[in-house]
């Protein structure tokens, strides 16, 4: 072992550093020796928590052979975050993680106007040492929906499930697809959309591909149905996780999601539609995009683990009729 922990008290550690660890950033060795997350470890740095001989040293600092570090462990914050008993449709649980299919019109987690009644007060819930996990904002999330989204979303339980679901996401390399219903024809059966992604320059609770600073986002799309309207099902697949990516994208290319009302999509488009399609006035009440396929490396195991889930009620109600006007 290049280092061995022992406690030294209640909510404190000591470390001494052996040779084989000498010349390791202090951030990177405490990290790889302790089973909490990165974003926790950088927070008891910078507050002077993790001492070297005695002495606070910067993340960067590199250990010596024989070095002594103490870490202060602090007491949990106190969480403003409620737990709450609402219905969870969970998909698959471990020791380690947690997969949920979330419901369209429920928000992810709280924030400005959602306070409450989200899926992160229902987890919360369901496992309470989740608010030890990564931010203390949005314990165990290492990423999200939108409100209307429907779909897979995985939940780190653990701080080693939390680093390697981060670095996965981080790498591209947790595999998500999503079905969505799309205004239009697509000009072939299958494509690749790679514009940046940024605030909207006047909008700003809009996402942009003209925006002033924007980021890399790439989406793959492929054609699975045409229907009358027209209208088409496409299965999207990111390899990017900008918000509102595949809104934003097929906007921009003039193919916005159906019922989607900030993007284009929505009542405006819905009232230009066919007369043979006015029944979908009342059957559309939110954006047809849904998260159906989740596939990563399982933290623990190594193994690759992957789960689908079927279209909700609504989307699959409105698949239905659109066939039947076929």
């Amino acid at each position: 072992m290049p280092a061995s922990w022992h406690d030294s008290r209640p909510q404190s550690l000591a470390l001494n550093v052996e040779p084989a660890a000498a010349g390791s950033r202090l951030d990177h060795l405490l990290a790889r020796q302790l089973d909490f997350s990165r974003a926790r470890l950088q927070r008891w740095l910078k507050a002077g928590l993790v001492l070297v001989n005695g002495q606070a040293r910067p993340p960067s600092y590199k250990v010596r052979s024989g070095d002594a570090i103490s870490v202060a462990v602090p007491e949990p914050a106190p969480s403003h975050l409620l737990p709450e008993s609402l219905p969870l449709k969970i998909v698959y649980e471990d020791r380690d993680l947690l997969v949920v299919n979330k419901p369209p019109g429920l928000v992810t987690h709280p924030g400005a106007g959602h306070r409450t009644g989200t899926l992160l007060n229902a987890l919360l819930h369901h496992c309470p040492d989740l608010e030890e996990i990564g931010d203390i904002s949005r314990p165990g999330l290492v990423h999200r929906l939108d409100k209307d989204t429907s779909g897979l979303l995985v939940v780190a339980k653990t701080d080693l499930a939390h680093r390697s679901l981060i670095s996965q996401f981080q790498k591209h390399a947790v595999k998500k697809k999503y079905l969505a219903l799309v205004w239009g024809r697509l000009p072939q059966k299958e494509g690749r959309i790679a514009r940046e992604i940024g605030r909207h320059p006047t909008e700003r609770q809009k996402m942009s591909v003209h925006a002033r600073r924007g980021k890399e986002a790439v989406t793959l799309w492929r054609v699975l149905k045409e229907f009358p309207g027209p209208l088409t099902l496409v299965e999207f697949i990111i390899e990017t996780g900008r918000t509102h990516q595949i809104r934003v994208h097929m906007t921009a290319e003039g193919h916005p999601i159906l019922g989607d009302a900030t993007y284009g999509g929505g009542a405006s488009r819905l009232k230009s539609a066919p007369p043979a399609l006015s029944g979908l006035k009342t059957l559309v009440k939110r954006q047809m995009l849904h998260a159906w396929q989740l596939r990563f490396t399982h933290p623990r195991s190594g193994e690759e683990v992957g789960w689908e889930a079927a279209l909700p009620g609504d989307f699959q109600g409105v698949v239905d009729f659109l066939e039947g006007c076929g």
